[in-house]
């Protein structure tokens, strides 16, 4: 296949909007045998290592782990690549090492296989979340012999409970980070500075974003701003496809919007909330969905759970296991996701609508 067929920069907006990125088409196997090499690298000598998902949220508490102890070898990893990162570090971790895992839950027994193992091996190993744990999963971990705390998660987000966890004294503007990430975290939205902080983790580089919080807490610096603006014109283009084409349904006793794009999901999600909707599904090209609720719609995980997913009350993430070959995810991309809105808008469905939120 010739690159310039995936090049992004060549790519109208219409056309990015209903297409993945150039990560995609690259096959997993040349993804993970680099990744594992990079993995190892990472975890050569680190005496502390953390394995964090690599957003604001989780990129916040890798900043703090490092202020706690001096140092701290991340280990970026995404909510379904847990068990990935765990096997890396039986295999290639110092015995002597303390191992940090935030703002990441296990969605099986397979996530968390070599955690005993781990445990044993290493010097101690801490677990801070807050995420919907299952509780069989939470026992299996604290029965390894894990120091596992999660927060609640319609309350703090993983950020606040590595600041109060952590036996560290830290400056104010650590405490003003932590609660500037929890108001985009769990989608509460009353400080502006929490849209830049999310975007600002997701365009640039894991190291530098944890260099300039550390440095400027909350408040990024002159040069950050600029790039937010940059990138900024093309993520507006963005949203505004993914909003023109959400359709609004009525599932049950909500009203649920459901739409397709790369976009930044809470903004759609947003737009969708100001045009009456309970609730929020945007699929993805890639294959994943997001799915957003409000005030009257608090079961977002639970839509989730029912098709290989999993957050929290009022955000959630899925990938519906409908894709079999190259020709689905062709059919995914010619039809904006049919089939994964089908499924999802079927989760809701098998909601009970009288019973309570979790």
């Amino acid at each position: 296949m010739e690159d310039w067929l995936i090049d992004d920069d060549r790519l109208s907006i219409g056309r990015k909007s209903v297409l993945p990125g150039e990560g995609f088409f690259r096959p997993d196997s040349v993804e993970a045998e680099q990744k594992e090499r990079e993995a190892a690298e990472t975890l050569k000598d680190a005496s502390v290592i953390v394995v964090a998902d690599p957003d604001a949220d989780g990129l916040a508490c890798t900043a703090l782990v490092r202020l706690a102890h001096g140092e701290g070898a991340l280990l970026p990893t995404g909510p379904h690549e847990l068990g990935e990162s765990l096997a890396w570090i039986a295999e290639y971790a110092d015995s002597d090492a303390q191992l940090f895992i935030c703002d990441l839950c296990p969605d099986s027994e397979d996530d968390i296989a070599d955690i005993g193992v781990i445990d044993d091996h290493l010097d101690g190993v801490t677990w801070y979340d807050h995420h919907q744990w299952d509780d069989d999963l939470a026992a299996a971990v604290r029965d390894a012999g894990v120091d596992l705390t999660v927060g609640e998660s319609e309350e703090v987000c993983t950020a606040d409970v590595a600041l109060a966890e952590l036996d560290t004294e830290f400056e104010d503007k650590y405490a003003e980070l932590a609660a500037v990430t929890r108001d985009h975290d769990l989608w509460i939205r009353e400080d502006e500075r929490s849209d830049d902080l999310a975007d600002y983790a997701h365009w640039v580089e894991p190291e530098t974003y944890i260099e300039t919080v550390v440095e400027h807490g909350a408040d990024l610096p002159p040069e950050a701003e600029e790039l937010l603006a940059e990138r900024r014109v093309e993520k507006e283009a963005l949203i505004e496809k993914a909003v023109e084409r959400a359709e609004i349904r009525e599932v049950g006793p909500w009203t649920v919007g459901v739409t397709y794009g790369r976009c930044s999901q809470n903004e759609v999600a947003e737009a969708m909330r100001e045009q009456g909707t309970d609730a929020a599904v945007i699929v993805k090209p890639a294959g994943s969905a997001s799915i957003r609720g409000t005030e009257e719609f608090q079961r977002c995980h639970e839509v989730a759970a029912q098709v290989n997913g999993g957050g929290h009350p009022k955000a959630a993430g899925c990938k519906p296991d409908i894709y079999d070959d190259m020709l689905d995810y062709a059919h995914h991309w010619t039809t904006h996701g049919a089939v994964a809105k089908q499924a999802i808008v079927d989760a809701f469905r098998r909601l009970d609508p009288e019973e309570s939120p979790e």
